[in-house]
């Protein structure tokens, strides 16, 4: 469990904050990639951000190089206004606080959850996700 050791490490700093902000911001972001919101879970959103002209960004975070860098308004593109509002709203924080935090943590987070330069089965990335999510909200 090294890497999904590592992604816990990255997640937990990333997301910083208090306990229940962290906890509830942990919860935002996983359920996105799972497929919990109207996103389409991992696939969802790397075929979103193809669909509105980010497929270099989010295919450098699948693949197995370097993570490209995101800024806010491309962030605000490819996830959607809404999704980003959902999230900070979860979180208890304004969606400015939301999208940084995001900027920071999706690019690691997606590289983590697909080691083989591939989006996982959705067996596989439902187990590593619900073991980020257990090791995350602990403490």
């Amino acid at each position: 469990m090294g890497f999904l050791d590592d992604v816990v490490g990255k997640v937990s700093s990333a997301v910083g904050g208090s306990g229940g902000e962290k906890s509830t911001l942990v919860d935002g972001v996983l359920g996105l990639l799972s497929g919990g919101g109207s996103g389409g879970g991992l696939q969802g959103l790397v075929q979103s951000f193809k669909e509105k002209g980010l497929g270099d960004i989010v295919s450098s975070w699948v693949g197995t190089g370097q993570n490209l860098p995101i800024d806010a308004e491309q962030l605000k593109n490819g996830l959607g206004p809404e999704v980003i509002g959902q999230v900070a709203a979860k979180a208890g924080i304004s969606t400015d606080d939301a999208t940084e935090k995001l900027k920071e943590l999706l690019p690691s987070l997606v590289d983590k959850l697909t080691p083989d330069g591939k989006v996982p089965e959705s067996g596989l990335l439902a187990q590593g996700l619900d073991f980020l999510k257990n090791n995350l909200t602990k403490g």
